[in-house]
């Protein structure tokens, strides 16, 4: 992934990457919670991660065939799963059930060098238009190997855990851009160790269809033709259509209208650009047919998305 499209679109999703939760613990122990945990279901956010820093567990939810073994360094990533449970540690006796502590325990991981098991919870905060991208690009659930991930996770993974415990002055700030940093080498890592679902992170990832990415997003405005984008691809116009569809899920122009959606969301939540002057800008003959691909897509007309949007965000700020 050479290119930097998957930067261009985790920007438009503004996709951050949360810590939220862990767990230190000695002997044998079991959570079993909903995976919206801490979080009450309506403000739940569908995409988690787990990061095993020490120790093993196994990890059951729903949806999946039988439980995963983490080991250290290994990463799981639950996409809009219902619940999900843990359970580690070595020795006799029954297990005790335990809830993960909300918000990342730095002074327990720090001052608990000698835990069996340390587990670190996060979630992804997407936009409403990640639904339209990152999460139709994941599986279920997507395990990321430590012994076959690249030595930037495991870099990362490292940088993290020592600001979690570091105590140092910053360490808010820098936690919050290591987890984001974190999330992007999942992605790359996940990329590399997995058979990717149909959608915009296969598509990405395809060398012969990278190109033909490049040109529709470089001008989304441009009425692109089959033909056109056949001849970028070196294929015919069958054969290009069908290997699209196979892996982004859709065909090339419902892939750029879906782009085209993306970039408008954007500017009208961002800027106070007129809708006709919008519509222009991605190649919409006028603004009727903007606002109507816009409604079909989003729900809701241009201009009520930029009210409500717009209202969502002073809110937030208030």
């Amino acid at each position: 992934m050479a290119d930097d499209q998957l930067s261009e679109a985790l920007d438009l999703v503004e996709v951050r990457g949360v810590l939220s939760s862990g767990i230190a613990e000695r002997g044998p122990w079991v959570t079993r919670v909903p995976a919206a945990y801490p979080l009450p279901p309506s403000a739940a956010h569908p995409l988690k991660f787990l990061i095993m820093v020490r120790g093993r567990a196994q990890l059951s939810t729903d949806g999946v065939d039988g439980p995963i073994e983490l080991e250290p360094g290994d990463i799981a990533i639950l996409n809009r799963r219902t619940w999900l449970q843990v359970e580690g540690g070595a020795g006799d006796g029954p297990r005790r059930e335990i809830l993960p502590e909300i918000g990342v325990p730095a002074a327990r991981l720090a001052n608990d060098s000698g835990a069996d098991d340390l587990l670190i919870g996060g979630r992804v905060e997407l936009n409403p238009a990640g639904d339209a991208l990152l999460l139709e690009a994941l599986p279920p659930l997507g395990h990321i190997r430590a012994a076959d991930a690249a030595g930037a996770l495991h870099a990362r993974l490292h940088q993290l855990f020592d600001e979690v415990t570091g105590n140092r002055m910053g360490s808010t700030f820098a936690i919050q851009q290591h987890a984001q940093l974190l999330l992007l080498e999942m992605l790359r890592a996940y990329v590399d160790q997995a058979e990717l679902p149909p959608g915009w992170l296969r598509v990405l990832t395809d060398q012969r269809l990278r190109p033909v990415l490049r040109l529709m997003h470089a001008e989304p405005a441009r009425h692109w033709g089959l033909e056109e984008l056949a001849r970028e691809a070196a294929m015919s116009r069958t054969t290009f259509a069908e290997r699209f569809r196979a892996v982004a899920g859709v065909p090339p122009l419902a892939y750029l209208n879906r782009w085209r959606m993306l970039l408008a969301r954007r500017a009208l939540r961002d800027s106070d650009i007129p809708v006709r002057s919008l519509a222009n800008e991605l190649g919409y003959t006028s603004e009727s047919a903007f606002s109507n691909a816009f409604k079909r897509e989003v729900g809701e007309s241009p201009l009520r998305h930029r009210h409500r949007m717009r209202s969502e965000l002073a809110a937030v700020r208030a």
